[in-house]
């Protein structure tokens, strides 16, 4: 009798430690599969994070370059949404705060009081900083930080470059004039981060 119960006592250990040990692998498996997924949800982030940042700049270097060679005001215009859209956010919660009004404030008193000291280069950053200052929350935090933002901004990219390859006389000439390669590319950079960050919404 106590050699059954000895002999039953043991192999309950010997299930006792298989159990254990299937239990430390799958928490070992669990882990590496976490840590994977972790590596991979940062890499995107940084890779959303680097984009936001080269189409932002890419929108101020369109907004700067001799008006991006287009004598309307509807592209100067598009690139401001644009930009309130893809501004990184630290940039853009500095100029949100009090940064960004005393700007506005200087802005508009060089504006209404000292027009021939207020150059017209100056206008459409003027009223990118006063959109981000007044822009309503609903706009500054819940459609810039959304998927629609996003979509806004695929859509004002895909406008430009279809008013660049008709402004240039065709799709080849917007590669070969000498002003039409420098926004062609520009406008291509557009396209970047907000395919990427629609992509990632998706997923």
């Amino acid at each position: 009798m106590g050699k059954k119960s000895y002999l039953a006592m043991r192999r309950d250990q010997g299930m006792e430690s298989s159990l254990l040990a299937s239990d430390f692998q799958d928490l070992t498996n669990a882990a590496k599969k976490l840590a994977n997924h972790a590596v991979k949800l940062g890499g995107l982030g940084f890779g959303t994070t680097f984009l936001e940042w080269v189409a932002a700049f890419a929108a101020i270097y369109l907004l700067i370059l001799d008006r991006t060679n287009w004598k309307t005001n509807i592209l100067t215009g598009l690139l401001i949404p644009y930009i309130f859209f893809t501004l990184p956010s630290i940039l853009f919660s500095l100029l949100r705060g009090d940064v960004g009004k005393w700007i506005a404030f200087v802005a508009v008193i060089l504006r209404l009081f000292f027009p021939k000291r207020f150059p017209d280069w100056l206008e459409m950053p003027g009223a990118l900083i006063l959109l981000i200052v007044v822009a309503p929350s609903l706009f500054a935090s819940t459609i810039r930080n959304n998927w629609i933002g996003v979509v806004i901004c695929l859509a004002i990219a895909c406008y430009l470059l279809q008013e660049h390859i008709r402004a240039s006389g065709g799709f080849r000439n917007s590669f070969t004039k000498a002003h039409g390669i420098s926004n062609t590319v520009g406008i291509i950079l557009l396209f970047v981060y907000p395919a990427w960050a629609l992509l990632i919404d998706l997923l």
